[in-house]
């Protein structure tokens, strides 16, 4: 497959329109499939194999805008391969960097997309809200044992809907969560309590995740949306909407929370995961332990470990997204990484109240994104599918408002020139 770096954003136009639609559906459903990941590889990985080929070979381009995050992932995954060379037991890691290597490209995909596109951006958080509300449904049914063979929705007492583990489940609910709070807050009242039962459904699956780490990244996502919609919009009446519409949502969490509680298994399961400290972190060799003699070790490895190495030195993985880029991608890797995620957030932040089109999605994407680089100090999101994603949406945006900005220079440009 051929990777195109244009100088430009030069729009993606197949010779018929049809195309243009299939291949917006495929990005769709692909979106959709992400939350249905109970086996590897995945319907997602599938697809999205197949149409990440196909809309290259059909000519789209990777903007200059775009080719950071191209660059950054291929440094990334380039330590990840060096790491490979220490390894004694090289079975499994091959894999796993290349899993890295197309999670890396889906990212870079989605923001070409998107810079192709901005009305894709609606569409990928519809079928990411659509995705997560049947997981999350599938969570919950199973959780309370709704019928028969439900359980295999669930592991170890706790919801994990379509997913593998609750600690992703939980966490990959957030966004679609933020957009439908976005939708309450910013559109009509009439259209609210649609939204409002679709974020119920999704929030009782957080909850029911007995994520620790999906739980802060909610709430700390939730009461930044309401600050940056506050910052975006200066009028005393929406603010008063916000604010009102705000403390009704708060008020109807805590009442479905309230009766979620009602049963003993959940409320004992809850008091069991509220603790901030459990017995795994704070014990001999528990997950901070683990944390430090993994930092220690890296400083003394500039290729790192190698995949799943240090798992299978403690018994338990890394559970910190720095310490797993250091352990698996080496000093190149980590560097690549932090550099990513800095230059990221920063882009983001620029034009995060700045008035387009994309504005709502870019606001969502960054402080969701911002929550996962929080919540990375205490679990590893390294091949979290929807993380990547939400780099792609912000890089995605940002060539947008490169493109915005470049046009806005020729216009003044033309406007000089006529004068």
């Amino acid at each position: 497959m051929t990777l195109i770096i244009d100088t430009g954003p030069k729009p993606f136009k197949p010779q018929l329109a049809g195309v243009r639609l299939l291949g917006s559906a495929l990005v769709a459903l692909g979106v959709f499939l992400s939350g249905f990941v109970i086996s590897e590889p995945a319907p997602y990985e599938l697809l999205m194999a197949v149409q990440i080929a196909l809309w290259f070979l059909l000519g789209l381009k990777i903007s200059r805008a775009v080719a950071p995050l191209l660059i950054l992932f291929l440094l990334f995954n380039i330590g990840g391969m060096f790491s490979l060379t220490v390894m004694k037991d090289i079975s499994g890691g091959p894999m796993y960097i290349a899993v890295s290597l197309f999670l890396a490209l889906s990212s870079v995909f989605y923001a070409a997309i998107i810079e192709d596109d901005h009305r894709r951006l609606k569409l990928i958080f519809q079928a990411w809200v659509a995705g997560a509300t049947i997981t999350s449904m599938l969570g919950i049914l199973g959780y309370f044992h709704a019928f028969p063979g439900a359980e295999v929705f669930t592991l170890y007492d706790r919801a994990k809907g379509a997913f593998q583990d609750p600690n992703v489940f939980g966490p990959y609910l957030v966004a679609p969560a933020l957009y439908l709070m976005y939708r309450i807050l910013s559109g009509s009242l009439a259209r609210s309590p649609i939204y409002v039962v679709g974020l119920l459904v999704l929030v009782l699956g957080i909850f029911l995740s007995f994520s620790r780490a999906a739980w802060g990244l909610f709430l700390f996502a939730a009461i930044a949306l309401v600050v940056v919609m506050l910052l975006k919009e200066r009028t005393a009446a929406f603010r008063l909407k916000i604010f009102s519409l705000a403390i009704a949502a708060v008020l109807i969490l805590m009442v479905a929370i309230a009766g979620a509680m009602q049963s003993k298994k959940v409320s004992e399961l809850f008091l069991n995961r509220a603790k901030l400290v459990q017995e795994y972190d704070g014990a001999r060799l528990g997950r901070f332990e683990r944390h430090k003699l993994g930092f220690l070790m890296s400083m003394e490895r500039p290729l790192g470990l190698g995949p799943m190495v240090l798992g299978k030195m403690f018994g338990e993985d890394e559970h910190n997204i720095w310490l797993k880029s250091l352990t698996t991608y080496g000093w190149l890797g980590f560097v690549s990484y932090v550099t990513l995620m800095w230059a990221t957030l920063i882009i983001g932040f620029r034009s995060l109240l700045r008035e387009r089109p994309w504005q709502p999605y870019l606001m969502i994407a960054w402080i969701c994104l911002l929550g996962h680089a929080l919540i990375g100090n205490v679990i590893d999101i390294d091949h979290w599918r929807h993380a990547y994603m939400l780099f792609g949406i912000i890089w995605g945006c940002f060539a947008l408002e490169q493109a915005h900005k470049r046009r806005n220079r020729l216009a003044a440009q033309q406007g000089r020139s006529v004068a």
